[in-house]
């Protein structure tokens, strides 16, 4: 039988609650309490005890020494047998424990003050994993990336854990909206989170709601959207509202012939998920998608560089939303990253929110891409780029493995040769550009051996379709 004060509701062990911005949370907890007496034989037995005044207290305590963070404080009682309370101010930290206790008119020293505990919380920021394969993570060969206290994660199964991989792995679930139909493997958000925990000195929440080959219809609401009402549900079991959303997911429109309309679908989810949230301000954090090993064609690198370059566009566009690049990176499979590169991509979402979503500007964390391009002979275009810190770097790679393609009227033009400058590629094209020409970089499904990069710093995004300015003749005269 149950005896003594016990939690029902309101706290979790292992949970993460999102702090406010004062960096506090309130936690509301609430339960039972069952008066007994204990009997002096073994085994013990308990016999119920008529109602008597009771109290029911709580405090909060630090795990690693037991000293009151909020000390002892008066819950609220009702002769039904229930208790609640609102434990105000829990300071951004942990871990922590919540202690209960309880006592009752003509208590003679054997009957029953026992309360439940509640170990390893902590307030801090929760951040959800959502997209498709990339995100949930599929690299099965080996890397150190050790769990860490400070650092859990609330799985598919609604209760909170230490985060260890496989993040999102289905046993037990309970939301089957994203029960994986293959195990996931290793992904790059517990470094992400062990990142941010080290920086920031608080612990960090996951939430992991990505699912494998997941397209965009799946997410948006305006299509179909079940993707994301089965997240809401996630989030609402413990009335998260997170700090950001970590979005890798695109893959599946470079198959599905829809990337056109990528930009304006993923806008679509992005307002409909704020909304549903309540967060009209809400950041993410999106990955440009990654290369592929794939045998593809004309048709399917288009498909890819145009989901790439809506990814770019969206954060030059939509309030909130930040790109990091991956097309550098190598792969566990045809379409996998690798777990080593998996950390990468880690250490650079955790410099864009630490940029972008605490304001700590020395983070140096957007990546370099295109800003003109301006035709200076008939056959040679210079292509200028932001962001270059210290100095662009294509590797040296032969003109013709240069990731970079003209299109005009009359098609692609590969390129012959190119000249790198502080901040610039000038580039020789095959033959001379006609009409209304334009660029392309990195761009196909296998965007090439090597991605430009500013030295020492962060790949160029890839880009599609940039208009190429093309001088007034009669100005030149």
């Amino acid at each position: 039988m149950n005896y003594g004060v016990t939690v029902t509701a309101g706290l979790s062990p292992w949970q993460i609650i999102q702090q406010g911005p004062d960096h506090t949370a309130d936690i509301h907890v609430s339960g039972e309490y069952h008066l007994v007496h204990l009997s002096q034989e073994v085994p013990i037995q308990f016999e119920a005890v008529p109602y008597r005044k009771t109290t029911v207290k709580a405090r909060v305590a630090l795990e690693s020494t037991g000293e009151s963070v909020l000390p002892w404080q008066l819950c609220e009682v009702t002769e039904d047998g229930h208790w609640h309370t609102t434990l105000k101010g829990v300071p951004a930290g942990g871990l922590y424990r919540l202690e209960t206790y309880m006592d009752y008119e003509g208590w003679d020293g054997l009957s029953c003050t026992r309360g439940d505990m509640i170990h390893n919380f902590g307030v801090g920021d929760v951040f959800v994993i959502a997209g498709q394969s990339n995100a949930a993570g599929r690299a099965k060969n080996t890397v150190a990336d050790e769990p860490e206290l400070g650092v859990h994660v609330l799985r598919p199964n609604a209760r909170w854990d230490i985060a260890t991989h496989p993040l999102g792995e289905t046993t037990g679930s309970v939301h089957n909206g994203h029960y994986e139909n293959h195990n996931p493997g290793h992904s790059p958000w517990l470094h992400f989170a062990k990142r941010l925990k080290r920086e920031l000195g608080y612990p960090i929440g996951l939430v992991t709601c990505a699912y494998g080959g997941a397209p965009l219809r799946w997410w948006n609401p305006a299509e179909n959207g079940a993707l994301l009402r089965n997240m809401l549900e996630m989030l609402a079991d413990y009335d998260l509202h997170p700090k950001a959303v970590l979005w890798y997911q695109g893959e599946a429109e470079g198959y599905e012939n829809s990337a056109e309309t990528y930009l304006p679908r993923f806008r679509q989810f992005v307002d409909a998920t704020r909304e549903a949230l309540g967060q009209p301000r809400l950041p993410f954090i999106t990955c440009q998608i990654n290369r592929v090993m794939d045998t593809s064609d004309e048709h399917m690198d288009r498909q890819w560089a145009m989901v790439r370059e809506a990814q770019r566009r969206a954060a030059r566009e939509i309030p909130g939303v930040t790109v990091i690049p991956t097309t550098d990176l190598a792969m566990y499979d045809f379409i996998h990253v690798a777990a080593q590169e998996n950390l990468v991509i880690a250490e650079r979402c955790a410099r864009s929110v630490l940029n972008s979503v605490y304001g700590k500007t020395y983070y140096d964390d957007r990546a370099p891409e295109p800003e003109t391009a301006v035709l200076t002979a008939p056959d040679t275009v210079r292509i200028t780029f932001s962001r270059i810190r210290n100095w662009l770097n294509p590797y040296e790679v032969k003109g013709a493995d240069l990731p970079i393609d003209a299109e005009d009227e009359e098609g692609l033009i590969p390129p012959v040769s190119y000249i790198t400058g502080q901040d610039s590629l000038t580039v020789t094209f095959a033959r001379p550009l006609g009409g209304k020409p334009r660029v392309h970089g990195m761009w196909r499904a296998y965007p090439g051996i090597a991605i430009p990069c500013d030295c020492m710093r962060m790949p160029c995004l890839s880009f599609y379709d940039l208009p190429v300015s093309v001088p007034d003749k009669t100005e030149e005269q």
